[in-house]
């Protein structure tokens, strides 16, 4: 694609997107010659405001367009490759919202549909299937864009409620995959969206993800406080009924205030939330998934060992997870909250030097969900540490398993 010249590379777009060169020259309000020229080359493209236009309309980052379409990574089928990247960047600069104003909507698609997408996509998500995800999501933004700004009423408020979790779904993804700062802007997106929704705990989910966001970032203190004041206005009592889908959101804002705080090395403060979080999950009285959150007393220990972890007590973490978590209670969690402790179990075993044991929990890990250990940056240094550290050579499962990361000592 880099080696065609621009008007090739619009007519490649647009034939990407099944439109005709009428339509496009429609939807660009110029007419079917003029397109016809640009693509064969006759018209020169030098002005970037009609080239950001033309980018719109095709749906695709300006940069495509000029010529800057890296190529895709050989391990596309289970990881983010950067054409993917530009492509839900493309997205989330989209404001369908703010031109359904000046305009009239584009016809939004069918809220019944949608919300079968989106539930879709957050049970890929937590099967860990973070590939399928990356490419399904530039469209799924898209059409959540449209059927927001094409409601009005009731269906408008179940619309931004939709659209609010794909933007969660996409900075929780992003997040994983090392995207930090996409993952930011679709959390604050979230945030902003829960509000029109007129959902409390969707924006309190959407609290969590932008400190996720922020925490990878390297701000943990603003994630802290921002996720302690949001769990405050959800305690339950008070005016807040404790529904188990409240005290779900209001536990796992707990949670990842405990995990912004051991970042912080804040030991006191992540004792005092995990033990709120654990007082909720009694409250709940088992292990659920309201709000996607996998909120129970399981993933209260989960984080509990997580914590230890980023506060750099390996061996504390690595007796949560033998002591602390029960085996089926673990194996009815879905693949990526299991696969995800493993990883942070692995790195609790490399801390006290049992690359053994931090081997096993990676090829665990990978059985459960293969995105969760080949695709995450974190994972990729954990592999190495053990490479490094492994006198000879290292046991063929794991040998296979850097392979497949494209991880080398």
């Amino acid at each position: 694609m880099d080696e065609l010249p621009i008007g090739r590379r619009v007519a490649y777009w647009r034939g990407r997107r099944k439109m005709s060169q009428q339509v496009f020259a429609d939807r660009l309000g110029k007419s079917k010659s003029w397109v016809d020229k640009v693509e064969r080359g006759v018209r020169r493209l030098d002005k970037f405001s009609v080239l950001y236009e033309i980018a719109d309309i095709l749906q695709v980052d300006v940069q495509l367009l000029l010529g800057k379409d890296p190529e895709r990574r050989t391990d596309a089928l289970n990881c983010i490759d950067q054409v993917e990247v530009q492509e839900i960047r493309a997205a989330l600069e989209r404001y369908d919202s703010m031109s359904a104003y000046f305009d009239a909507a584009p016809y939004p698609p069918p809220l019944g549909d949608m919300r079968k997408a989106v539930n879709h996509a957050w049970l890929t998500y937590q099967y860990g299937r973070y590939g399928m995800l990356t490419r399904a999501l530039p469209k799924l933004l898209r059409d959540a864009q449209a059927a927001d700004a094409g409601h009005a009423g009731d269906p408008a408020r179940e619309a931004a409620h939709l659209l609010g979790q794909v933007y969660q779904i996409a900075s929780s993804v992003l997040r994983k995959l090392g995207e930090c700062e996409l993952a930011w802007l679709a959390a604050d997106r979230s945030m902003a969206v829960a509000q029109r929704a007129d959902d409390p705990l969707l924006a309190g989910i959407a609290t969590t993800r932008v400190c996720n966001a922020l925490v990878a970032m390297g701000r943990p203190r603003p994630a802290l406080e921002l996720n302690v004041t949001i769990a405050n206005r959800l305690a339950p009592g008070g005016g807040n009924e404790a529904s188990p889908a409240l005290l779900s959101v209001y536990g796992i804002l707990l949670l990842q205030g405990a995990m912004a705080a051991a970042r912080i090395g804040d030991c006191a403060t992540v004792d005092d939330l995990i033990n709120g979080a654990q007082e909720a999950a009694t409250l709940l009285g088992g292990d659920h998934n309201h709000y996607w959150t996998s909120f129970g007393p399981t993933n209260v220990e989960l984080h509990r060992a997580a914590a230890a972890v980023e506060l750099g007590d390996g061996g504390r973490a690595v007796e949560v997870h033998r002591n602390r978590i029960q085996e089926p209670a673990f194996n009815a969690l879905l693949p990526e909250r299991r696969a995800h402790h493993l990883l942070d179990i692995a790195r609790g075993f490399a801390h006290v030097g049992d690359v053994a044991n931090a081997g096993e929990m990676l090829l665990r890990g990978d059985r459960l969900a293969p995105s969760e250990i080949r695709c995450r940056p974190i994972a990729h240094e954990v592999m190495s540490d053990i490479l490094r550290r492994t006198r000879g050579a290292p046991p063929s499962p794991i040998a296979e398993l850097a392979e497949h990361m494209g991880v080398g000592v």
